[in-house]
């Protein structure tokens, strides 16, 4: 894995002399943000170069839910499961989505596609049950077939491959 950027992100955040402890957080969610999860390899290296026991990096990432250690799918579904859309069907709709994706909440198609996550509040209540795929909301009031935003969403990349 070429360790660039996250030199690159470490010089960032570091430029300005040396703290008595280094900014971790907002490094790793540098890192995260350009690989869109944590790779070992980051963490190993940002460790050294903070001189920073690798298992507090880890401490950090395992406490925080906004933080991957595994690779999410490509297009990344998060399912609001706040007290609204829990109490507007969101376990139904759960159970749909990982039949239809063949997996569980936490986890990715075989293929990669689709990774799919309970998340506590999307800040949408009034459009509950509310679904997130990448950056698009989708309200699932009334909908029973979530099936089909799914492959709508398969099919708009079959186009753009095409």
């Amino acid at each position: 894995m070429d360790l660039t950027r996250v030199d690159e992100i470490i010089d960032e955040h570091t430029k300005n002399g040396e703290r008595s402890y280094p900014p971790v957080i907002p490094i790793m969610q540098d890192i995260q943000a350009e690989y869109r999860w944590l790779p070992e390899p980051a963490l190993v290296h940002t460790a050294k170069r903070l001189h920073v026991p690798l298992v507090d990096l880890y401490g950090i990432a395992t406490f925080y839910q906004s933080f991957r250690l595994t690779p999410p799918g490509e297009h990344q579904i998060n399912l609001c499961m706040g007290t609204a859309c829990h109490v507007a069907g969101a376990p139904l709709i759960l159970g749909k989505l990982e039949r239809k994706l063949g997996i569980k909440a936490g986890e990715v198609t075989e293929d990669g596609k689709f990774g799919l996550d309970e998340v506590r509040c999307v800040g949408c209540c009034a459009l509950a049950p509310v679904m997130v795929i990448d950056t698009d909301y989708h309200s699932l009031q009334g909908k029973t077939d979530v099936g089909k935003i799914i492959d709508e969403k398969r099919k708009s990349d079959e186009k753009v491959s095409s």
